[in-house]
């Protein structure tokens, strides 16, 4: 589902996350090519009024409504290392011409993180110049797997899987540009 931007887009593009994988686009003028260089134009598609497969708009059904976002000095290489070291899939990636991640979002269980490029403009990229690192918590079902997984690619691990007072079991690791992913087992039931 990799496609590169053309042309200005101002459409809000979105996916289906937890069913069938669809893509729409709502408002504005946008035209992406995939990297064969195709033309993709996305037509006039808009969410309906209760913004149903939006990423992150209803939180109903089963998504969530809450997403961690990040920006990235190399969002590719950072793609790159959630999805081979921590087991991410990545659902899409929007790119500029020139290869610059305009945005992009990675799923693990239930859950989603979006990624872009640091330095790409706009207002979000102004108001998280000078952040400092992030963490993240990322319910897996079998810790010390995952935590294999990621020493086998490289990561950074800061504390190996650790049973924990309040029933979890949880690691430790940093990714290449410094947040902190907590990967365990402590899933909270949130009521309805």
């Amino acid at each position: 589902m990799e496609a590169i931007l053309t042309g200005p887009c101002k459409r809000f593009f979105y996916v289906r996350v937890f069913g069938p994988r669809t893509r729409g686009v709502a408002g504005g003028g946008c035209e992406t090519r995939d990297r064969g260089g195709a033309r993709q134009d996305h037509g006039t598609t808009r969410a309906g009024p209760t913004h149903r497969g939006v990423i992150g708009m209803t939180g109903t059904g089963g998504r969530p409504s809450i997403y961690p976002t990040l920006l990235y000095a190399d969002a590719k290489a950072a793609i790159r290392q959630l999805t081979e070291a921590f087991g991410f899939t990545e659902l899409s990636v929007y790119e500029a011409q020139d290869g610059t991640v305009m945005h992009a979002e990675l799923v693990q269980g239930r859950g989603a993180v979006m990624i872009g490029s640091q330095g790409r403009g706009g207002l979000f990229d102004s108001a998280m110049r000078g952040a400092g690192p992030a963490g993240v918590y990322v319910v897996v079902d079998d810790v010390d797997a995952h935590h294999q997984r990621a020493v086998e690619h490289g990561a950074e691990i800061l504390m190996p899987p650790t049973d924990q007072d309040y029933g979890s079991r949880d690691y430790l690791a940093r990714d290449a540009e410094g947040n902190i992913w907590s990967f365990g087992t402590y899933a909270p039931e949130i009521g309805g």
